[in-house]
């Protein structure tokens, strides 16, 4: 299993460059941002300092969406990081939250995320695609690679992810649910042919390490709040047909509306409704052995990624104990 972490792009940017060096020296093998315009510092600037400050890392959004820049624009942002550094990228995508609510607008359609993740990255690696109606090609693109990672939860964007993602993002760290997304992924890439073992498993979720658990819990809160955005869309959808398991979609039902000024951060006044339970199943929290567990449940499962969002009190001490005790366990 590789590692990741997760963090916003919060000034000063020299903090996150620093975070992700010392993510690499502790065994990380990838470095990942939010991708909100508005509420963080652009990320692909900071990404060129990270690059640059470090040899192998990694580095990608977590998760970039189709509406924020032209297909072309992010195309070209990947293509030239690569170009600079090696093909050290990573598209993380998804129908867009935070970015787009924050600007008045709603997440892409799961139409238009296909078409966007088939022209960014025939685009990134050199080949000629149609794009607006036109024939396009970056023509200094040289040896150019970019795996697309998608994110997603119901049934239609699993399906998606599985017949044309070279990578699937479950944003909880809840076995059961793992356990469905990635059947669901897993089958939907041998229903056209695809090897299901080609696609790169990744789940992403908080992780504190420590022995207080209502301490973690407190600061762990928001991630219940975050994922429940998501969550209220496949209701909006599905209802509650069973279509998605109840294991995701029980716990919204005391959700009163949500304030992205709060977005992502320890505190998050809109995160009220998550209960303790859900905390504990889709974060990861307790001593690092409790860690080493859950994370060899899901290695089991099929999961070969795991991005660790650092949004808490304890950020360096929870690196530092991956670093020690995690990583080489699993």
């Amino acid at each position: 299993m590789d590692f990741g972490v997760v963090l916003q792009t919060d000034p000063p940017a020299s903090a996150v460059i620093e975070a992700m060096r010392a993510a690499e020296d502790r065994g990380f093998g990838h470095g990942w941002t939010f991708d909100s315009a508005v509420l963080w510092q652009e990320p692909f600037v900071v990404y060129s300092q990270v690059l640059a400050r470090t040899s192998r890392l990694v580095v990608g959004p977590m998760v970039t969406n189709p509406g924020t820049r032209d297909w072309s624009i992010t195309a070209s942002l990947f293509a030239t990081l690569n170009d600079m550094f090696g093909n050290r990228t990573v598209c993380g995508i998804g129908r867009g939250d935070s970015a787009r609510r924050v600007i008045g607008q709603p997440p892409a359609s799961l139409a238009t995320l296909g078409r966007a993740m088939t022209v960014i990255k025939e685009l990134a690696e050199g080949r000629e695609v149609e794009h607006h109606g036109t024939p396009v090609r970056i023509p200094w693109v040289r040896d150019g690679k970019l795996e697309i990672w998608m994110a997603g939860y119901g049934p239609r964007a699993l399906r998606m992810a599985g017949e044309q993602a070279d990578g699937f993002i479950l944003q909880t760290a809840d076995p059961d649910i793992a356990r469905w997304t990635i059947g669901s992924v897993r089958d939907a890439a041998r229903a056209v042919g695809r090897d299901p073992d080609a696609i790169t498993m990744c789940v992403a979720a908080p992780a504190y390490v420590g022995e207080d658990l209502a301490h973690q819990r407190d600061q762990l809160r928001w991630f219940g709040g975050m994922v429940g955005n998501h969550v209220a869309d496949l209701v909006a959808r599905y209802g509650d047909s069973g279509t998605v398991p109840t294991a995701l979609t029980d716990y919204i039902r005391g959700r009163e509306g949500y304030d992205y000024s709060h977005h992502g951060r320890a505190g998050n006044p809109s995160t009220d409704f998550v209960p303790d339970e859900i905390v504990d199943r889709f974060c990861l929290t307790g001593p690092a052995p409790a860690h080493v567990d859950r994370l060899q449940q899901l290695a089991e499962i099929g999961v070969t990624n795991f991005a660790l969002y650092l949004m808490h009190d304890e950020k360096d001490e929870t690196m530092a104990s991956y670093g020690a005790e995690v990583i080489p366990r699993v």
